[in-house]
Formats: C-alpha cells, structure tokens, sequence
C-alpha cells in the first residue's frame, strides 16, 4: 500500500495535470518508444520554443485527468509508452512539431489529440500536422492581401510614366532651341 505522502503527490499531479489539459486549446498523446535522448532533448526544445508544454505521463495518471471530462473517449489510446503535448494558445504547433517528428522516425507515434475539449479522428490530427506555422500562415494571407494593392499600384505608376514622357520630351525640346 503507498504511503499517504505518494498518494498525496499523485492527487496533486493529476490535479495539476487537469487544470493543464482544460487550459490548453489543443493538445497531442503521441507514443515515444524508441526514441534516442538526442532526438528526445531536440524534440522538447522545439516544443518548448514554440510554446507547447511536453511531458512523459503514466497513462493512469492521464485517465484520472480526463476521467468525466469530454475527453474521456482519449482513454482507448492511453496504452504503452506516453507523453503528452499541450499548447493554450497555439492549435497547431504541437501538431506540427511532433506530426513532423513522427513522419521522420519509425518508433515514434502519434495516438490521438484534442482541440477545444473535444477529441480529434487521426485524420483531423494528420491534417493539422500538415498546416504551418502561424507566422507562415499570416504572411500568406497578408501577401494575398497586399497583392491588389501593389497591382493597382503598379498600373498608376504605368499610367504616369506613360504620360509623363510626352511632357518630358516637350519641356526639353524648347531648352534645347
């Protein structure tokens, strides 16, 4: 039988683990079998730079956590090695990163997510994984803005180029008499 000092330590690391997952606006279960220390502390850097809070968590831990919760139905992947990345501000950066990860590793998988308490198909998660960044994503759609812009812009500038030659002949021919 544990202790009750272990058993407080598990009640508050669920509880912590809770208040984390209903914060965030997204996040990723993905299975890191065989993963090297290298690759693991290149992952976790990525993540962290991009805002996204990574943690290796026993799956009873996680079930505790979403038990009553509208993410319940997450508890049919929580088998095997896991680790859990939430962001609370950012849909996709978790699903990128390790979306991208997991494409270029064969040990490393990605079991299920969430967006907005609700849980996502693999299909939505993949997708996600596809999009880019945020910063990526806004310029594009700036640049598609700006474009009409710079056009019309363009076609003044042709306009006044086109009629402002005639004018700078006539003003030089008079200098030149």
């Amino acid at each position: 039988m544990p202790s009750e000092k272990v058993l407080e330590l598990k009640k508050q690391q669920v509880a912590d683990l809770k208040e984390r997952i209903s914060n965030a606006c997204a996040g990723v279960v993905v299975d890191y079998s065989g993963i090297s220390v290298a690759d693991d502390t290149k992952l976790r850097k990525e993540l962290r730079e991009a805002g996204v809070q990574y943690t290796v968590t026993k799956n009873t831990l996680i079930r505790l956590a979403i038990d009553g919760t509208s993410l319940e139905a997450l508890d049919s992947v929580l088998e095997g090695t896991t680790a859990i990345a939430t962001s609370a501000d950012d849909y996709v950066a978790a699903a990128r990163i390790l979306g991208k990860y997991a494409d270029s590793n064969d040990h490393f998988n990605l079991k299920g997510g969430f967006l907005d308490d609700e849980v996502i198909d693999m299909d939505k998660l993949q997708s996600l994984s596809k999009l880019p960044s945020r910063e990526v994503l806004l310029a594009t759609v700036l640049s598609a803005f700006n474009a009409p812009i710079a056009a019309f812009a363009r076609a003044i500038q042709a306009v006044v180029d086109k009629n402002g030659e005639p004018a700078a002949e006539e003003a030089a021919a008079p200098a030149a008499e």
